[in-house]
Order: structure tokens, then sequence, then C-alpha cells
């Protein structure tokens, strides 16, 4: 038996090079669970986002978005993790989604399926860009302290994520402030600064695990807390209340799940509907997001987990994208919208994860949940969102690389990392740098020295941030 048990993980740690990495199997299993955790949140927040698109005839419904939602993640994150060899989850897309019900359903008078396929469209052309190597290349022009700028403005993203999902930042008087009216208030924010504070000691104690502990211990005492003290979901008529997900279990921990959603698209519609350069326009401004969103990612969880070569590039970077790619198209075809890589995945990375196999827990779990969605919504977001807030620290530590004194890449870097979470958008923050570094450079007299896809690029992201006068021009 012993010797079996040596083979099997002998094999297992060969296959994803666990010990290559420094990691272990404990880590990587650690590390896939604080991710789903990280990300679970999706499997309720994209039916919701997405209801207010589906068939009025009720032939989709929000439970089979929930079930293609679960589907589509483990598979294409199973995906990564086999062939990539990374530890990065994939899920559908937070914006795009929102892009497919308000600016593609409601704003552009799409159907579902039409708007499907436009997300299918957007996959393939991606597709077509990682096979050709332009998302490669693209990916090696930007400058190495930019890529820093990126994984640090990303830390700070997703902190903020954490805290606004969390309710301990939110609007009010101010364009944001803290909690309600100043003040921390109610019982599910105490859960989360439970969770948080809990994390810090355990991480400064060095012990193992913390990420994970921070959120199990916070999720068991928000289920006591549920049980004892009911506090409903948060509203405007409820300002304490727990945020996406209230942790308590209703009936069955098990439930059968519906696939109606998935093959639910119309590849052509909105061609004759809305007419080629209009969808061109559309398909370009959902291929741009999720374009360098990845990027982003990519650059931020390798630079987390020591994975980056010189250049700043991460080991199998080609697949990496060719399956962030082909997730685009499954999310068309699925019904669930783009599927792109999860900067989350950086809270199981903080959690030790290295390799791929953390990726294949990941998605195990997601595969799970597609029958166990009552367990999954047990844990709040003010549980799952205290591995966000910390990881986002972690990202941080990176700013030290980034040459404060060079104006040149200080000023890019600066917006870059200012632009995400106050435009509350990766792709943003990127633009926003990529344009002021050749802006910069040029100033200076170092436009030559300027890889020419930075130009095209940044071009293209000018045209992206005026895409709304320019779609309004076209429609006079």
């Amino acid at each position: 038996m012993e010797t079996n048990s040596t083979v099997k993980k002998s094999a297992l740690d060969s296959f994803f090079h666990i010990t290559e990495r420094g990691s272990t199997i404990g880590r990587e299993v650690r590390g896939g669970l604080v991710t789903f955790f990280a990300m679970a949140y999706i499997l309720v927040l994209n039916p919701i986002i997405l209801s207010t698109a589906l068939p009025e005839d009720g032939s989709i419904s929000i439970r089979a978005v929930a079930a293609a939602t679960a589907l589509i993640a483990g598979v294409m994150t199973i995906l990564m993790g086999v062939f990539a060899n990374y530890p990065m989850a994939l899920a559908a897309g937070m914006g795009l989604n929102a892009m497919v019900a308000f600016t593609l359903v409601i704003g552009s008078s799409l159907t579902f399926q039409e708007a499907m396929g436009l997300i299918f469209w957007e996959g393939v052309l991606i597709t077509i860009l990682v096979l050709t190597g332009f998302r490669e290349a693209v990916f090696a022009a930007v400058p190495n302290q930019l890529k820093v700028a990126i994984s640090v403005g990303i830390g700070l993203f997703i902190a903020f994520v954490g805290l606004i999902n969390a309710g301990i930042i939110r609007p009010g008087g101010t364009p944001v402030q803290l909690g309600i009216d100043g003040s921390i208030d109610g019982l599910p924010a105490l859960v989360f600064v439970f969770g948080l504070f809990l994390t810090i000691i355990l991480y400064v104690r060095k012990v193992r695990g913390a990420i994970l502990v921070g959120i199990l211990s916070s999720t068991v005492l928000a289920v006591v807390i549920q049980f004892l003290a009911p506090q409903g979901v948060r509203g405007e008529d409820n300002p304490t209340g727990w945020g996406v997900t209230v942790p308590e279990l209703s009936g069955s921990p098990v439930s059968l799940p519906d696939f109606s959603s998935l093959g639910q698209v119309d590849f052509f519609g909105a061609f004759g509907k809305l007419g080629g350069l209009a969808v061109v326009l559309l398909i370009f401004s959902l291929m741009l997001a999720d374009f360098f969103d990845t990027m982003g990612t990519m650059v931020a969880i390798g630079a987390e987990a020591d994975l980056l070569d010189e250049n700043g590039t991460p080991p199998k970077s080609r697949a990496i994208l060719f399956i962030d790619s082909i997730a685009a198209v499954a999310g068309g075809l699925g019904g669930t919208s783009s599927n792109t890589s999860y900067v989350e995945s950086s809270a199981g990375v903080g959690e030790g994860a290295r390799t791929g196999l953390a990726s294949v827990v990941t998605g195990v779990l997601f595969l799970l949940s597609i029958f166990l969605a009552p367990v999954v919504e047990l844990v709040p977001t003010e549980a799952a969102s205290t591995a966000l807030v910390f990881v986002g620290f972690l990202m941080m530590t990176q700013v030290v690389d980034i040459d404060w004194r060079d104006a040149g890449i200080a000023i890019p870097a600066f917006l870059t990392i200012a632009f995400m979470p106050f435009a509350y958008s990766i792709s943003v923050g990127i633009g926003a740098g990529f344009i002021a570094y050749v802006v910069a450079a040029s100033a200076r007299g170092d436009a030559k020295k300027i890889h020419p896809l930075m130009w095209i690029v940044s071009i293209l992201f000018v045209v992206y941030f005026g895409l709304g006068p320019i779609q309004a021009a076209l429609g006079n």
C-alpha cells in the first residue's frame, strides 16, 4: 500500500511539477479550495445579472444559467490545470456578463440568444489571435515594470471588490464611504472583520492555510449568526443584511441541474438586426475587455507565484491564452456569457498554489457544485471577501519593483494602478497605463523605442474609451 501511494504521488508530482515549483500536494489542494471559495459568488451572481436578459417566455431559467455557469467554469478550469499547468481558474466574467445584460440585450434590443452569438464570435476572434501569435506578441511588447504595475493595480482592485462585496465600503454622501454613514454596522460586517483579522493573525504567526481557515471560520460564524438571529439579504430596506448569499441551508443540500441554456445561441441574428458595423464595434468592445483582463490576471498570478521569467512571461503562456480564449466560445455556447480567467485565483496562490493541480481541484469543486449549489451558497460574500482583501496586500508588495524615480515609467505605472480600482475595471487601468506610457516616452524623445504593438494597442484603447461617442455618431 505504501509503495502504491508513493508511486501515485510521484506521478502526480511529476505531471504537475509540484516539487520543482516549490509546492506540495497539500498546498495545491488548499490553494484550489481557497480559489473556489473566493470565486463561488459567481454561481449566484452570474444568474442574477443575466436574469434581466433571459427570454420572456421562460425557455431559459435562472436555475439553468446557474447550472451552466458551474459546468463551464469547472470544465475550463480543469483544462487550464491539465494543459497549461497554471494555478488560474476561469468562470463567467464579471463586467462581461453585465455588458450582455445591459448593453447587448437591454441597450441594443438583442435577444439573449443573439447576445450569446456575439459572445461566441468574440471568443472565436480571440482564439484566432492566440493561434496566430498576436495575443502573445502583444503581451511580450509590454515593458516589465508596466506588467508589475498591472499586478499591483489588480491587487488594489480585488481588495476594493472584496470591501465592496462585504459592505465595508459603500456608496454614500461621498462617492464611497465606510459602511453605513461612516460606521461599520451589522453582524454580517462583523463576520468580515472577524475573518480578516483572524487571517492576519494566522499569517503573521506563519500558520499554514491562514486564508482558508479565515474563510471557513467566518463561514461557521455566519451560519451560527443566521441561525440565532436571521439577518436577511442586504437591500435598501435592510442595509445591514447579508450580501449575495445568505449562510443558511433550506431543504436538501443536493439539487438536480437544469441544462436548458446549453446551445441557446443565435449566431447571425445580431448582424441582421443591428448591421455589420455596429456589431463589429460591439464585438470589439467585448474582445478588448476580455483580451487585457486576462493578460493582467495572468501576470498578477504569475508574479505572486514567482512563475514569471526574466521578461515577465509565465510558462506555457500560449496554452494559457488559448484555453482562456476557447472559454469565451464555451461561454457563448453555454449561455453563461464569456468565461475568462479570474483574478480571485490569486487567493489560492496566496495560500501556496503554484501548479495546475490547484486548478483541477477548483474545477472539480465547480462541477460538484452543479449538484451541491445549496451547500456552496452557505459561504457568504462577507466570508469569501476576506481572502480578496488579504491577497490585495500580498500583491501590493510588488510595488517596490517599479522605479518611481523614472517619471517615464512611474507615471504610467501610477495611472495603471489608480484606474483599476477607481474605474472598477482591469482593462481601463491597463489602457490608461498604455496610453500614458506612449505619451511619456514620446515626450522625452523615445518614440522610436516604443514597440510597434504598444502603439497599435494604445490607439485601440483610445477608440475603446471613445466607443460611446463613436456609436452615437454612427447612430446619427
